[in-house]
């Protein structure tokens, strides 16, 4: 759609409101992870591309809603969210430090997964952030998510908030490990050991049974001999003050949020976003479904964020 580029404003939100007509028959098939949604309103579009042009400095927040389109589910979209499809749910920080049978279990469903999670790649959406950054639109970015796509799509004025599954530390010596390395560790330790993907979880894993991973052996740190562990931030666990005070800063120079794809559920990630109110800078939302900061914002648009972010902003 490269030729939506050189149309004018309106005429390219006509446009790309038959394209989202057509594509919103087609999302259950091509994005198995995405929610349904309401066709788009060329209007909505049109205010939205408004509201980037008139900000120098825009802070985004993005969410797992960016990334289901990279068939990456998430946990409470409805129908397709994890949370709608079964009743597992992640694991707390305090269980997993406290349980060696927890962490075996949480490593053996993550050892399965990882090939399947770790290869997925940026979307449309992804790319159209890191392009905003490059031409100067996009002053920070935060994302809750986990799963490195913003790096791969070449963001570099990023913040991950909940950490990345692509890194390991120690909770003992506290050093960084990157994730590949660890893999290969769990292959030499299980060498006999074998199970299959049945597709993955918002976090990377899978579904196993207590009885496939009896016998699976978690490595220890090679430095200290403690505990290993995603650096990601758990449910149940804080993120550290040091990144929150410095979204704070970033957020603070900022003169426009946009949040994509998030409902903003988790306080870690809706902080900011009473932050920017209180501080009276317009927010725009684009998500599919409703947010908790609805009735805070300037704008909300219920679309795919990869139908939108490409195209609405550019020159």
């Amino acid at each position: 759609m490269w030729f939506l580029t050189v149309l004018p404003a309106a005429e390219k939100c006509r446009l790309l409101k038959q394209i989202c007509r057509n594509y919103c028959s087609a999302i259950a098939s091509n994005f198995p992870c995405v929610p349904s949604c309401l066709p788009l309103d060329s209007t909505e579009l049109e205010d939205l591309q408004e509201f980037l042009f008139q900000s120098k400095k825009l802070f985004v927040l993005s969410g797992a809603g960016l990334s289901t389109e990279s068939g990456i589910p998430d946990y409470r979209s409805e129908e397709v969210g994890l949370y709608a499809r079964t009743t597992r749910r992640p694991v707390q920080h305090d269980v997993f430090v406290c349980s060696a049978k927890s962490r075996q279990k949480y490593w053996a469903r993550n050892y399965v997964g990882w090939p399947q999670f770790s290869s997925r790649q940026a979307n449309e959406a992804h790319k159209a952030l890191s392009k905003w950054e490059k031409i100067g639109k996009l002053h920070w970015l935060v994302t809750q998510n986990v799963d490195a796509l913003h790096t791969k799509a070449g963001s570099q004025y990023l913040t991950e908030l909940h950490g990345c599954t692509h890194s390991v530390i120690c909770l003992g010596c506290k050093k960084i490990t990157p994730r590949s390395h660890l893999q290969d560790e769990f292959a030499a330790l299980n060498p006999n050991w074998s199970e299959e993907s049945q597709g993955i979880f918002p976090d990377g894993d899978v579904f196993l049974t207590d009885e496939q991973i009896k016998d699976f052996n978690v490595p220890s740190c090679k430095n200290c001999g403690g505990i290993l562990k995603p650096d990601v931030t758990f449910f149940g666990d804080t993120v550290n003050k040091e990144k929150v005070n410095f979204v704070y800063e970033r957020l603070t120079e900022s003169d426009a949020v946009l949040v994509v794809g998030s409902s903003l559920q988790v306080y870690s990630g809706f902080r900011f976003i009473i932050s920017a109110f209180e501080k009276r800078l317009p927010i725009a939302i684009l998500n599919i479904g409703a947010t908790r900061a609805d009735k805070l914002s300037t704008l909300k648009i219920s679309a795919r964020c990869g139908e939108v972010l490409p195209y609405v902003l550019t020159f």
